[in-house]
């Protein structure tokens, strides 16, 4: 590489950067309307979109729900709430087909009342009475969101009661007088990557400017917050400064409020239970005279570590083709298990496909269970109601299987089945299709899986129109899922579909995510190019009918595909992406991603990004497939301006068929509700079969 390729390179588009930049929002209104003639015109658009609109609206839809005291809570969407409602039953009520829901918060009448569209982002209630809560409203489906103190028996807000305006703010109860906050404070509150830095203690009653710092961390971390482990019996305060997103250090508070390092190693996660510290180490942990591979899961009894002890006790060790996986409660800093008051229950994947276990403390050792059942290439997930009992929820989903809701007690034995309480309804009839997995070679010999589901009766003529679907990053699993209202929008139209289990995903634990960091990057488009090339190999699809889609991270990988691949697609959907990569970190969150993409502004590591950064790649001499690529304006965290520039650039290329489409509301999902979200999805078929599809013009 020559020394003028590492200098700074020339942007004759960086006037399209910013949000609420005007100059770019007309110049995305002018391409939406090209998009919306082009994909939203056709006899079919309308159909299908409500078709899938009445899939995402279904009133069978399971309604996910958490206990708080004896109240079930939920929150739902359908085309008379399309902002949505917090309601919550009881459990007698929940078990009925039909449950009486009474309203907590309704969204819609709320924004109406307010002359603001606010999106719903959260609640936070506070144990163990459950008689207040933090309720989150973003004011466009951004990340920033306003913080409002809530009476849960008046079912209104606190007139006096705590309240934080939009910002990237973290939120918690510590007690009913106090909270955990870190947010905007004004300046030098704020880390480069725009969340907060400074964590402090707020008292009931006192002004935010009175809270008292309790910890900060430097401006180049990615953030610091504090929260409250609620546990009975076992309640503990922590700081947590997360210096990137894959190390941090992490504190215990005392009753002074002083802090106390928990002594860890930075890239190793953990969290506690009861009176147990649980470990899973991302690098090889060479201690005590032990080595703990990567992406085992360790635990030895809290206050003992802290006062020395480093005698650890393994509850799941890896292998080659099996890890822990996905995380199955938010409370949880850990990936593949969850709580309940007795035990513990591990999600064990092996090649992307898992199985349950359910693990209890017993004089000091540890009992193994096995747990739940799931048919082939399916997903279950299991997870402990609340910290007060042994209760717990498991749920069954795969591809062509709606995903069902059954309720549970461990204090019955692992071999009692769960009750079944709901069952999602099916968009689209399952019975013509299949689902089976597959491994594709990747340049340098590793093996990639993936799953294919198609008709049973396809036909392998290279013909069939074909979406490869893609992430790839930030240890991120792509398990298996039910397609629902995709099954309408896309199997039955004639179309395939593919999920590809690269690296840099968390497939099969840390060390498959870490061979696709930094300057490695090039091995997870070397796996999905893989995949690509075998689905041609086998003769289901060719290049002309053979598209891949991706969003945010993944948006990189199909952006990626476009400029080192194009030969090998007949279209590319890349939406909510990050595609600058030199200027990633001066746009919205883009500086907290360092540690997975490199630092573009030292020029040795820019030498490799740019490797990676299509919106540099561009050729004017190549030939490139169709692209559409979609954004939201209040995206926050990747920021439209990506998305803007890389279109532009295309266009002022002279390089066809380059679409660009610009949602107003949603943040980083690129849809504010099911309505805009149904109207994406089939905006996104329309496109596909056009360029794909059987009869499509070659």
């Amino acid at each position: 590489m020559t020394t003028d390729s590492l200098s700074v390179p020339e942007d004759d588009f960086i006037w399209l950067e910013g949000l609420r930049n005007e100059k770019a929002l007309e110049w995305a209104h002018e391409q939406n309307a090209i998009t919306l003639a082009a994909f939203t015109q056709g006899s079919e658009f309308m159909p299908l979109r409500e078709k899938v609109l009445q899939g995402l609206n279904s009133p069978e839809q399971i309604p996910v729900v958490s206990r708080c005291g004896n109240d079930w809570y939920n929150f739902w969407q359908d085309a008379q709430n399309p902002k949505g409602l917090l309601r919550r039953t009881t459990l007698e009520e929940f078990r009925k087909p039909q449950p009486k829901w009474e309203t907590v918060l309704d969204i819609d009448a709320l924004s109406k009342a307010e002359g603001k569209d606010w999106v719903y982002h959260g609640v936070f209630a506070l144990k163990p009475d459950f008689n207040r809560a933090l309720i989150f409203l973003s004011p466009d489906g951004g990340d920033a969101s306003e913080v409002r103190e809530f009476d849960l028996r008046t079912l209104e807000f606190v007139s006096d009661g705590f309240f934080l305006p939009v910002a990237k703010s973290r939120a918690g109860w510590i007690d009913h007088d106090h909270l955990f906050v870190a947010t905007d404070f004004g300046e030098g509150s704020l880390t480069d990557s725009g969340y907060p830095r400074i964590v402090k203690i707020w008292q009931r009653g006192t002004p935010l400017s009175e809270a008292k710092v309790v910890f900060s961390a430097d401006k180049k971390d990615m953030l610091a917050a504090g929260y409250h482990d609620s546990f009975k019996g076992f309640e503990r305060d922590f700081v947590v400064r997360v210096i990137d997103f894959y190390h941090r250090e992490a504190f215990v508070l005392n009753a002074q409020k002083e802090l106390t390092r928990i002594d860890l190693p930075a890239d190793a996660k953990f969290s506690t239970w009861r009176d147990w510290l649980l470990i899973q180490p991302s690098s090889e942990w060479q201690i005590n005279g032990e080595t703990w591979p990567s992406g085992s899961l360790l635990t030895v009894n809290f206050d003992a570590f802290l006062a020395g002890e480093r005698a650890l006790k393994p509850l799941f060790m890896p292998g080659t083709h099996s890890s822990l996986s996905g995380v199955t409660a938010t409370r949880d800093q850990l990936n593949g298990y969850s709580f309940t008051r007795d035990h513990i229950i591990l999600s064990i994947t092996h090649d992307v496909v898992n199985r349950l276990e359910v693990m209890t403390p017993e004089n000091g050792e540890w009992r193994r269970e096995p747990f739940g059942k799931v048919p082939e290439l399916s997903k279950i997930n299991a997870w402990g109601v609340d910290d007060d009992t042994n209760e717990y929820f498991v749920s069954v989903s795969g591809f062509l299987q709606p995903a069902s809701l059954s309720f549970g007690n461990l204090d019955n034995g692992v071999d009692v089945e769960a009750e079944l309480l709901k069952q999602d309804p099916s968009h689209f009839d399952a019975s013509r299709y299949q689902v089976s997995q597959h491994f594709a070679q990747s340049d340098d010999g590793t093996r990639v899986p993936y799953f294919l589901i198609c008709r049973k009766d396809v036909v392998y003529d290279g013909k069939n129109p074909t979406l490869l679907y893609g992430y790839g990053g930030f240890e991120v699993s792509l398990d298996p899922y039910y397609l629902g209202v995709s099954g309408v929008s896309w199997l039955d139209r004639g179309g395939v579909f593919v999920v590809a289990n690269i690296r840099g995903g968390g497939e099969y634990g840390p060390e498959w995510h870490k061979a696709a960091l930094k300057e490695k990057r090039l091995r997870a488009y070397e796996d999905f190019a893989s995949v690509a090339k075998a689905l041609t190999a086998s003769n289901i699809t060719s290049p002309a009918h053979l598209a891949a889609q991706g969003g945010s991270n993944g948006g990189l990988l199909v952006g990626n595909m476009l400029t080192r691949y194009p030969e090998l697609f007949g279209a590319i959907v890349c939406e909510v992406a990050l595609l600058d990569m030199y200027r990633y970190t001066q746009i919205s969150a883009g500086a907290s991603w360092i540690a997975e993409y490199g630092d573009p502004q030292k020029p040795e590591e820019w030498a490799f990004i740019r490797e990676f950064s299509p919106y540099h790649n561009l050729d004017a001499t190549k030939k490139y497939p169709p692209v559409l690529i979609t954004t939201a304006t209040s995206d926050d965290r990747v920021g439209p301006d990506h998305a803007r520039k890389m279109a532009a650039k295309m266009q002022a290329m002279g390089i066809p068929d380059v679409y660009f489409y610009e949602n107003t509301d949603g943040g980083h999902s690129a849809a504010a509700d099911k309505a805009q979200s149904a109207f994406k999805r089939v905006m996104v078929s329309e496109f596909l079969m056009h360029f794909i599809g059987r009869n499509a013009e070659q």
